[in-house]
């Protein structure tokens, strides 16, 4: 299987092509996210960023070892890193043999993330590279046990938290999260994670996962992206009385109390990302995921993947079948 990244027409690479035209709504490439799988000699991105421990510690921009002699000086990064430079290909590989000696699978999908938080152009790389071998790892089946245990694995969001809590400020939340050029949100309310049940705002793990997988498949760039997590509480008793939980330690929400928590969403998310910008419903119990594929098919652009695209895959199967 390969990915798609490396074949979007024959004999022609993803890194041929010029930015403009590829996907992302054909907003040119100012941070060279479409080139994450070379090693660049120089880092134009770098002009309007913060310098030295900052940079090392913003995942979106840090190379490690990859920065050359000329971005340690230019960057302020003297000492603040061993002196080896190490290429893009060589740490891939480093981290492809760590990978591979953890046993558990959850043990691997918390280095990915880890990985992701602290270098995200290698974590696509080593992702794209090796998707056959990561691709079960950054998503189901592992992602469902991360899930389980997200509050014990949790040590720096991934992606934006929108509770009970911030009823009448969600379109401030959103100006909050960093990247502002959104086009596609994977949201969940963590009621129906897999076939696992109620999980409360533990689902994180599946916007985030399902968006790594757009990234590293489908080609849209990291910064397009943002995953959402709506906690209205849960009904599970067990993260209810569990000390670590990281949600709302109180009853699921429903009818009134729910729908105008979502409808703020969705009205924000319009109002501060555009008309075009994709949500995509992951996750919801039933009854709510046909209400609100119901209620915003006219007004918002949107998807959910459980009805769907299990609906067109089981379309398709009748169709070859006959």
């Amino acid at each position: 299987m390969e990915s798609t990244l490396k074949e979007m027409r024959v004999g022609a690479s993803v890194l041929d092509m010029d930015p403009k035209s590829t996907v992302g709504g054909g907003v040119e490439d100012v941070y060279g996210e479409d080139r994450a799988t070379e090693d660049l000699l120089v880092t134009p991105w770098t002009i309007s960023v913060a310098s030295g421990y900052t940079l090392l510690r913003d995942p979106q921009h840090n190379k490690g070892l990859a920065f050359t002699e000329k971005e340690r000086d230019a960057h302020y990064l003297r000492g603040l890193l061993p002196p080896a430079i190490i290429s893009q290909q060589l740490q891939e590989k480093k981290l492809l043999k760590t990978i591979r000696q953890y046993q558990l699978p959850l043990q691997k999908y918390t280095a990915m993330m880890e990985l992701e938080e602290r270098n995200e152009r290698l974590f696509y790389k080593l992702l794209i590279d090796n998707v056959e071998e990561l691709l079960p790892v950054v998503y189901t089946p592992t992602v469902g046990e991360a899930c389980q245990k997200y509050g014990s694995i949790f040590k720096r969001p991934q992606g934006l938290y929108i509770s009970l809590k911030e009823k009448g400020k969600v379109l401030d939340v959103l100006k909050n999260w960093p990247r502002k050029s959104i086009q596609v949100i994977v949201v969940t309310d963590g009621e129906r994670i897999l076939g696992l049940g109620d999980l409360g705002c533990q689902g994180m793990g599946i916007p985030v996962g399902k968006l790594a997988l757009y990234t590293a498949l489908g080609g849209i760039r990291p910064s397009a992206c943002l995953p959402v997590t709506i906690d209205v509480g849960t009904n599970n008793e067990e993260l209810l009385n569990d000390e670590f939980y990281i949600g709302l330690k109180q009853r699921r929400a429903t009818g009134q109390v729910y729908y105008e928590l979502l409808h703020e969403f969705m009205t924000a998310v319009k109002q501060n990302y555009g008309e075009k910008v994709l949500i995509q419903f992951e996750d919801f119990a039933n009854h709510n995921a046909f209400e609100l594929l119901a209620k915003y098919g006219t007004t918002h652009l949107v998807f959910n993947d459980d009805i769907q695209g299990d609906g067109f895959c089981c379309s398709c199967r009748a169709s070859f079948s006959t």
